[in-house]
């Protein structure tokens, strides 16, 4: 492990210099600053409490930090890295970028400031940049739920592109041409995995995509699923199927469904997308594209405090497949697809 002193004979400065640097002190060079940086995170340097080295690592946002619409992907996350850092003994901590970090701030003092030696990442495509800037410091890191072309970047992810098109074809197969997609409205690769795969569907089948029947709600949240549904089916072409790519959005829109008292899947077969268990406290049970948020936790997790306790910086770069569930929510279509009026009855 590196100290203080190692890397201010590495570098050519006084510890007074290193320690200024590392603190994100004014009246350091900034090119001086950038190699004390640099190396302090080749050498494997981390804060320390006392004489103790610090044995934390960071959930960091960011963006926003989480929020309940983002539905059972962060507790399921959560629970997953918690085991994984069990393995080393080591603790979590939330972290926020865009709250807590000083302008002009590297990312590497910013995280030896909160007293982190390694970092997981959550993030969406307005973030890109953080998380490739973050790994081009060398600061230990990892992303979950997002893959990048930049070799740097060390993440796990799942790939639902094949299991999303096997889900439309389900529905394709059982007679379905009218089928709706209602998506998060915040892009990241899981969401474009699931556009595509729905898209790919009816491309490899035949049918002409209508841009009508694509829905975007914000968050992904049970109100967003409630008025998706409201929508489709007061077109005046309504679908007789739907593919929610969110858990919380699918159960709002099952939830929707029997206020306006139309029948799954009688009248409307419904396909949604689940981090956890959520499909099988929905009745019916949905039919659902599953990943394992968990399980992307954990390993996540496991690899960085394997990392940090070794010191083998071993590149991890892992797409991990997802699995298509047929359950209860998904039917023929029927003869005349339900339509609903605005007041919420059915017209004639």
């Amino acid at each position: 492990m590196s100290s203080v002193r190692h890397i201010a004979k590495k570098v050519g400065v006084s510890v007074a210099t290193v320690s200024r640097a590392l603190n994100n002190e004014v009246g350091v060079d900034p090119a001086t600053r950038e190699r004390i940086l640099s190396v302090a995170n080749k050498s494997g340097y981390s804060p320390s409490v006392g004489k103790r080295i610090t044995t934390v690592v960071g959930l960091v946002y960011p963006g926003e930090p989480v929020r309940p619409d983002y539905g059972s992907f962060e507790s399921a996350l959560l629970n997953g890295i918690l085991r994984g850092v069990a393995e080393q003994r080591f603790d979590v901590k939330l972290i926020s970028i865009q709250r807590d970090k000083i302008a002009g701030e590297a990312y590497t003092q910013f995280f030896m400031r909160k007293g982190v030696r390694g970092v997981i990442l959550r993030t969406v495509d307005a973030q890109r940049r953080t998380v490739i800037d973050v790994a081009s410091e060398g600061f230990p890191s990892i992303v979950v739920a997002d893959r990048f072309d930049e070799p740097q970047v060390n993440f796990i992810a799942c790939d639902s592109r094949d299991d999303s098109r096997r889900a439309v074809e389900h529905l394709i197969h059982l007679g379905h041409r009218r089928i709706a997609l209602v998506i998060h409205n915040v892009s990241d690769t899981d969401h474009r995995d699931r556009r595509d795969g729905y898209a790919e569907a009816h491309r490899e089948h035949g049918i002409e995509v209508d841009p009508s029947l694509a829905v975007e709600v914000h968050g992904g949240s049970m109100d967003g699923g409630s008025a998706a549904v409201t929508r489709l089916l007061t077109m005046p072409n309504p679908p007789t199927a739907v593919f929610f790519t969110n858990p919380l959005a699918t159960v709002g829109g099952l939830r929707r469904c029997h206020e306006l008292g139309v029948s799954v899947p009688g009248e409307l077969s419904i396909v949604g997308f689940d981090d956890s268990d959520t499909r099988q406290h929905t009745w019916p049970v949905y039919a659902s594209v599953c990943q394992d948020a968990s399980m992307l936790g954990y390993e996540a997790s496991l690899w960085l405090t394997r990392s940090l306790a070794s010191g083998d910086r071993t590149p991890m770069r892992l797409v991990r497949p997802t699995f298509l569930e047929i359950n209860k929510s998904t039917a023929r279509p029927p003869n005349v697809a339900v339509r609903i009026l605005p007041d919420g009855s059915r017209a004639s």
